[in-house]
């Protein structure tokens, strides 16, 4: 069956590639250097990008917000305008104890010392998923060592020079340790497939069990952690760990149960401590965040929010519009021709964000009823649109778009007569992203091992996307150490096939 036979966990592929599942480090000088170049440009990169763009604002005060108070009164907690200190819940915990734990080694508030740990923590994550990539690309040429090799270089080199995500790495935001706990996790993944071969138990005995353990608990480690950070982080385990569970069930191995039984109990603790407290604390049963960022009695603006869905496109939009109100001036003469279907419903909208603005910025109830009548004419006018059309429309802006949102530049990057050198940048991101994609079209063409996993993390990310009411480039970040991988692999492909016409050798 093709389900058998491409195996991601295949024992075929692991004895044709001729090895146990662990990293030999060679003992050459010159990998040692390439790497340690490899490496150093990634540095210089996140260094540079640490010097000229770190700024604390946003979520990132939120996040330190509550970290101080967990420090300072041992409590999760944000402080109000007034002093108080208020429990919250809007945000899971995988992140904020992090800053606690930085502040604890660094001085409260020393968001610059984290960001160069989650330097730290990016680098690890290039060499996890450059060795992933190796162990990946022996699916698509068994026993070919050099063309693994070849993979596991250019991914590395690929996701040291990414320049979205170094720029989120200089960012104190939860963004770089997802990045790190994906890339443990896809590592983690290949290990265990490989651990699960009978050839691997026959070459290493009952040391095969104790590294299968051990891989299977970083593993855990890793989805947990992705999952504290991010509710979206979960999706690592959904995508993944039906490789890991086929390959030991298929293999018989008998500690398989335990091992599933072990992990599982160790990934829902944390969960259900965070339900346990959220129920102690709020009385409401929450075991991640809650979709509206609002601790329980806010006011969730359920009018505004779908007002906006009728209408919201592009991170323009999310930018001036979604992230002013409440709080801020409505400005009608930001909403784009699309937030109208006729001269009345603009008079009508202007008048309920009249009513708006003359709140002192406050969303009320009867001006939230203003937009939720709005939205309700728009949809049923044109369902297929609030529907479908828009929600693909947001996922293709959220992954085609330059990924320019944290560089001081202007948001309207394609007008070239105001500002020539931004959009000459724009553009240039614009493309490097789409050679990512494209690269990685290729890379699945070639069938590498685990390409099932991968493409699925990818398509649940992309359909959890479908229901955001305002696009961020930012929330297709997580794809790319999926696409860094594939990539590699194109490239080893296209090195190798270069190489081969030119006549030349390549040991790497």
């Amino acid at each position: 069956m093709e389900g058998v036979e491409d195996s991601q966990c295949s024992a075929r592929g692991a004895r044709a590639a001729g090895h146990d599942g662990f990293v030999r480090p060679a003992p050459t000088g010159g990998v040692v250097a390439a790497g340690a170049l490899a490496l150093g440009a990634a540095l210089a990169l996140r260094l540079w990008m640490l010097h000229w763009l770190f700024e604390v604002n946003g979520d990132s005060l939120v996040y330190g917000g509550i970290a101080k108070n967990l420090l300072l009164h041992g409590r999760y907690a944000l402080t109000a305008g007034d002093g108080q200190v208020y429990p919250t819940l809007l945000r899971l915990p995988g992140y904020p104890f992090f800053l606690a734990a930085c502040f604890r080694i660094f001085g409260i508030e020393n968001y610059f010392a984290a960001c160069c740990v989650q330097i730290a923590l990016d680098l690890a994550g290039c060499v996890l998923l450059a060795d992933f990539a190796r162990r990946a690309a022996r699916g698509v040429r068994p026993g070919d060592e050099r063309f693994a090799r070849r993979a596991g270089w250019a991914t590395l080199w690929l996701a040291a020079l990414c320049p979205f995500t170094a720029s989120y790495a200089a960012a104190p935001l939860a963004e770089a340790p997802t990045l790190f706990t994906l890339a443990l996790a896809m590592w983690a993944m290949a290990l265990f497939c490989e651990q699960s071969s009978p050839d691997s138990q026959d070459r290493n005995g009952r040391g095969a069990d104790r590294r299968q353990w051990a891989s299977a608990l970083a593993f855990t480690f890793a989805v947990t952690w992705a999952a504290l950070l991010r509710p979206d982080g979960a999706l690592a385990a959904v995508a993944f760990a039906p490789a890991m569970a086929a390959g030991a069930w298929r293999e018989r191995r008998k500690s398989a149960a335990r091992i599933a039984a072990v992990c599982t109990l160790m990934a829902l603790a944390p969960f259900a401590a965070w339900t346990a407290r959220n129920w102690r604390v709020f009385h409401v049963f929450q075991p991640l965040a809650p979709r509206t960022a609002a601790d329980p009695g806010e006011n969730t603006q359920p009018g505004f929010e779908r007002w906006v869905r009728t209408w919201c496109l592009d991170f323009t939009s999310t930018y001036d519009i979604y992230w002013n109100v409440p709080d801020g001036p409505l400005d009608m003469s930001r909403l784009p021709a699309r937030a109208f279907d006729s001269e009345a419903q603009r008079a009508e909208t202007a008048a309920v964000v009249g009513q708006y603005n003359a709140a002192d910025y406050n969303l009320t109830p009867a001006v939230d009823a203003g937009f939720a009548r709005l939205a309700q004419e728009r949809i049923a006018a044109r369902p297929l649109r609030y529907y479908l059309w828009l929600p693909l429309g947001r996922v293709a802006d959220m992954w085609l778009r330059p990924r320019v949102e944290n560089l001081p530049i202007d948001l309207d990057w394609w007008m070239y007569s105001h500002h020539h050198a931004e959009t000459r940048l724009s553009w240039f991101y614009a493309a490097l992203n789409a050679a990512y994609l494209l690269l990685a079209a290729v890379g699945l063409w070639l069938r590498p091992r685990f390409r099932r996993p991968l493409l699925a993390y990818m398509l649940l990310r992309s359909a959890l996307l479908l229901t955001v009411n305002a696009p961020e480039a930012r929330y297709t970040l997580e794809c790319f150490p999926m696409l860094f991988a594939l990539a590699g692999t194109a490239l080893a492909a296209g090195i190798g096939r270069g190489l081969r016409l030119r006549g030349i050798p390549v040991d790497i």
